[in-house]
C-alpha cells in the first residue's frame, strides 16, 4: 500500500465520525472523571479475596432476619438488601467482616445520567447504539492507520519511539501523543467495538446449562439434614471478590428456593438447605469477554486506569484539533500562479508532505512574482515540457527510508518521458532533519538524475535545510540570486513560519529629486512602538496593500529608519514611497535580518556598496561608539547632491573616529572609476583584513556582488591565501544584494 492511501484512509475515517467523536470523548472524559471519583468512595472493602462468601453470610445472619441481596461493585464496594429486626428496610454499603452499615448508595446525578446516556447511544435508542458501535470501529480503524503512518515516519518499528522530527507544533504533538497514548485509545477503540458487536447479538453468547441430580427426599428430610448457610462447603470456598451479586431464597426452609450466585465466568445455583449444586451455567467466552470489555472502557475497577482512559479521552480531542490543522497546513497553503507552465521562465517544483516544503516554496514564489517574473509554481508529480524555462528549482522533503514524498513518486518516470527541448539550469534544495539516518536523500537522488540530463546545467550545488532552518534557506536563496541575478531575500526572518505583524510608521522627513542624472530621495519614518531594530534590517512596504511586498534595507539612526530609495520609473515601492508626505502614515514590517549587522567582536570591518546600498552602511558607522576600524567604499554613477552629502557625513564620520576612511568612486564622471577599480587597488589591505580576521560587508547590485567576489577571489589566490569560501564560513564575508 502506498502512503497516500493510509493518509487518505486516516483522514477520510477522521472526517466522517469527527463530529460523533468529539461527542464521545467529551462524555469520555466526563465518565472517567466520574469514575474516579466513585472509586475514591471511602464505603471501599479492601482484602475480599481474604473474605469467604461463608464468612460474610454468618455475620449479616444474625444482624438483618431477612436478605434479598448481597453484591459487590466495581469499586469492591460491598452493597447489602435486606430488612433489620424491626423489619426496616436497610439498603447500602457494609462492611463484609463485621456486616455495619457504612453509608448509603448515592443515587447518580441528573447530569452523570444523562451524560451516560449521550455517550451510550446519543439519546437515539437502539440506532443511537449502532452509531455509537460503528463510531467505535471507525476510532479503531483510525488509530490503526495512524499507528502505520507513525511506522512509515519513524522509518519501521525498530524507530517507533525514537525522536519525533518537529515541524510543527501541531503535527509535533498529534506523533508524540499519539505514541503516548497509543494504549488507551486503542483500548478505548477496541473495547467500544467488541460492546458494540457483543449487545447487538453479532457476536454469540450461548451459554452452557449444566444441570444436577440431587438425591429425591422429603420436606422433613430435606430440613432434618440441612446445614447453616456457613457452613455450605462451597461458599467457604468462594471468595467475595469473585462475586457479582447472591440472590438470597424468598422462602426459608421452602425445598424449591436456592441460592443463586452470579460470577465473574458463571452463575451456579444452590440448595438453601443441603448447600449442594443444584446447577451451573458457564457463560460464553463472547460474554466473559463483554465484561472484561466493559470494565476497560469504563475504568470502574481500577482509579489510575480510570485517570489514564481520561486523558485518552481527552487526547482525542486533541487528535481532532491537531489533525485538522495539519490537513489545513498540508493543503491551506494558496499557489497563485500568475503565469501557465507553457509561458514560465522560472519552474518551481515542490515534493511536500506536512506542507511546510510547499510554504518555503511559495515564498520564493511569490518574491519571484512581486519582482514581475515569470515564476510558475507546482508539485513536482506536475513535471513536464516548459518550453519557455530557464531556470528549474525543486524544493523537496524526502519521506520514510530515503524515499519521495507522496506528490514526487512520479517525476522519476515523467523526467524521462518529458526531457526539455533547451537547456535549463536546475536548483535543488533539500528539506529534512539530521536526526534521520537518510537526511534530505530524495534531494541527493533528485538532483543526480537532474545532473545526468542533457539538457540541464546546474546553476547551484544542492543546498539542504535542516529542521526548516531559515539560515539554511537564506544562504541557497544568496547563492541562488548571485548565480542567476534574480533578487530573492536573504534575511533569514523572511523565510520563517511566523512572521512579524504590521506596525504603523509615521513619515517625518522626506528629501526631493534634484534631477535625472540623481532620481535619488530619502525617506525617514519615525515607528510608533519602539522597536528592536538595527541598521541592516529589512523594512517591507505595501504598495498596494495588498499582498505584494517590496524590501529595503534600512539604516536605523536615534530610532528612526532611514530608507534611500532610487525612483525608477513605474517602480511600484520607489513609486509609492516617493508620493508620500511628511506627517502621513504607513503600515509596514519590520524584518530583522541578523546576518547583515555590524559585527560586534570584528576590529577592522570593510563595507562595499553602490547606489542605494550605502544605506545601512550609514546607520552602521553612525552607531560605531566602539571606535572599530571601518572603511567605507562606495561606487556612484554622478558626483550628485546626494552623493557629496554622503562624503559630507563620512568626513564628519572621519573626524569623530567613527570612520577610518571613505573611498569613493564615480563611473560617469571624468577620470571614471568603478568600485571594482578601488579593491583592486588596495588589493594588499583586504587580503591582509581576511587573513588577520576582519569582515568584509557588501550591499548593493547582485552584479556588483558577483563582481567584488571574483576580484577577491584573485586577491586571495594570488596571496596564496584560503578560498573565498572559506572566510565566508566563518563569517568574514557578509553580503546583502539585490
Amino acid at each position: 500500500m502506498t502512503l497516500s492511501i493510509w493518509r487518505y484512509a486516516h483522514l477520510l475515517l477522521a472526517l466522517i465520525s469527527s463530529l460523533f467523536l468529539l461527542i464521545l470523548s467529551l462524555t469520555g472524559v466526563i465518565l472517567a472523571y466520574d469514575a474516579v471519583d466513585e472509586s475514591s468512595s471511602s464505603y471501599r472493602s479492601d482484602g475480599l479475596d481474604t473474605v469467604s462468601v461463608a464468612q460474610t453470610i454468618r455475620i449479616i445472619k444474625d444482624l438483618y432476619p431477612e436478605i434479598i441481596e448481597l453484591s459487590i461493585d466495581k469499586q469492591s464496594r460491598v452493597y447489602l438488601d435486606a430488612l433489620d429486626a424491626e423489619s426496616e428496610s436497610v439498603k447500602g454499603y457494609i462492611d463484609p467482616r463485621s456486616g455495619m452499615l457504612l453509608g448509603p448508595v448515592a443515587k447518580k446525578s441528573d447530569f452523570i445520567q444523562w451524560t451516560t446516556t449521550l455517550h451510550r447511544s446519543l439519546f437515539l435508542h437502539e440506532t443511537g447504539r449502532i452509531v455509537v458501535g460503528v463510531v467505535s470501529f471507525l476510532l479503531l480503524l483510525i488509530t490503526l492507520t495512524g499507528i502505520l503512518l507513525i511506522v512509515k515516519r519513524q522509518q519501521g518499528w525498530r524507530h517507533f519511539f525514537k525522536k519525533v522530527h518537529r515541524d510543527f507544533f501541531a503535527q509535533y504533538f498529534h506523533v508524540v501523543s499519539g505514541r503516548v497514548m497509543l494504549i488507551p485509545v486503542l483500548m478505548i477503540s477496541l473495547t467500544g467495538t467488541y460492546l458494540f458487536l457483543s449487545r447487538t447479538g453479532i457476536l454469540n453468547k450461548t451459554e452452557a446449562v449444566q444441570e444436577y441430580d440431587l438425591e429425591e427426599r422429603t420436606e422433613e428430610e430435606w430440613i432434618d439434614n440441612q446445614l447453616a448457610p456457613a457452613d455450605f462447603p462451597i461458599f467457604q470456598d468462594i471468595m467475595l471478590d469473585e462475586v457479582e451479586r447472591i440472590e438470597f431464597p424468598f422462602l426459608e426452609d421452602d425445598p424449591e428456593e436456592y441460592f443463586i450466585l452470579t460470577l465473574a465466568d458463571r452463575q451456579i445455583t444452590v440448595h438453601q438447605l443441603s448447600g449442594e449444586l443444584v446447577s451451573e451455567t458457564r457463560y460464553a467466552y463472547a460474554a466473559v469477554w463483554e465484561k472484561l470489555s466493559l470494565d476497560l472502557h469504563t475504568g470502574q475497577t481500577n482509579r489510575v486506569w480510570a485517570i489514564v482512559l481520561g486523558l485518552g479521552a481527552l487526547n482525542i480531542l486533541f487528535f481532532i484539533y491537531s489533525g485538522f490543522v495539519i490537513t489545513f497546513r498540508r493543503t491551506g497553503t494558496k499557489i497563485k500562479n500568475k503565469y501557465r507552465a507553457d509561458n514560465a521562465e522560472i519552474i518551481l517544483l515542490y515534493g511536500s508532505e506536512n506542507g511546510s516544503t510547499l510554504a518555503m516554496a511559495n515564498r520564493v514564489h511569490k518574491q519571484l512574482l512581486d519582482q514581475g517574473e515569470r515564476a510558475f509554481l507546482t508539485n513536482i508529480d506536475q513535471y513536464g515540457i516548459f518550453p519557455n524555462a530557464r531556470e528549474l528549482v525543486i524544493f523537496t522533503c524526502t519521506y520514510g527510508l530515503g524515499e519521495a514524498p507522496s506528490n514526487a513518486k512520479k517525476f522519476e518516470q515523467r523526467l524521462v518521458d518529458y526531457p526539455q527541448r533547451q537547456q535549463v539550469g536546475f536548483s535543488v534544495l533539500g528539506f529534512g532533519s539530521t536526526s534521520y539516518p537518510d537526511f534530505c536523500a530524495y534531494a541527493h537522488q533528485v538532483d543526480t538524475m537532474l545532473a545526468a540530463q542533457p539538457w540541464a546545467g546546474r546553476t547551484v550545488a544542492l543546498h539542504t535545510v535542516n529542521d526548516k532552518s531559515t539560515a539554511d534557506v537564506a544562504a541557497w536563496a544568496q547563492a541562488w540570486s548571485k548565480e542567476t541575478l534574480l533578487t530573492l531575500a536573504t534575511a533569514e526572518s523572511i523565510y520563517a513560519a511566523a512572521q512579524p505583524r504590521l506596525q504603523e510608521l509615521e513619515v517625518i522627513s522626506k528629501t526631493d529629486i534634484t534631477g535625472d542624472q540623481d532620481p535619488v530621495f530619502q525617506v525617514v519614518l519615525k515607528p510608533k512602538k519602539r522597536s528592536r531594530i538595527t541598521s541592516g534590517d529589512l523594512l517591507a512596504i505595501y504598495p498596494d496593500n495588498d499582498a505584494k511586498e517590496r524590501f529595503y534595507s534600512i539604516a536605523c539612526i536615534e530610532g528612526n529608519i532611514q530608507l534611500i530609495v532610487k525612483l525608477h520609473p513605474n517602480g511600484l515601492g520607489s513609486g509609492y514611497l516617493h508620493q508620500l508626505q511628511v506627517g502621513e502614515q504607513i503600515a509596514a514590517r519590520l524584518l530583522a535580518n541578523a546576518h547583515f549587522h555590524l559585527p560586534k567582536k570584528a576590529k577592522h570591518v570593510a563595507m562595499i556598496a553602490n547606489g542605494t546600498g550605502i544605506a545601512p552602511f550609514l546607520g552602521m558607522v553612525a552607531a560605531n561608539k566602539k571606535k572599530r576600524a571601518i572603511q567605507l567604499y562606495a561606487g556612484f554613477r554622478y558626483k550628485t547632491l546626494s552623493n557629496e552629502g554622503y562624503a559630507a557625513f563620512a568626513h564628519e564620520q572621519i573626524a569623530q573616529q567613527r570612520l577610518a576612511g571613505y573611498q569613493v568612486a564615480y563611473s560617469r564622471e571624468e577620470n571614471s572609476q568603478y568600485v571594482l577599480d578601488l579593491i583592486r587597488r588596495d588589493s594588499s589591505y583586504f587580503g591582509a583584513l581576511l587573513r588577520n580576521g576582519g569582515v568584509i560587508m557588501i550591499c548593493g547590485a547582485l552584479q556588483m556582488q558577483r563582481d567584488v567576489e571574483a576580484i577577491l577571489e584573485t586577491i586571495l589566490a594570488n596571496a596564496g591565501a584560503n578560498n573565498l569560501e572559506y572566510y565566508r564560513s566563518k563569517g568574514q564575508l557578509l553580503t546583502d544584494c539585490y
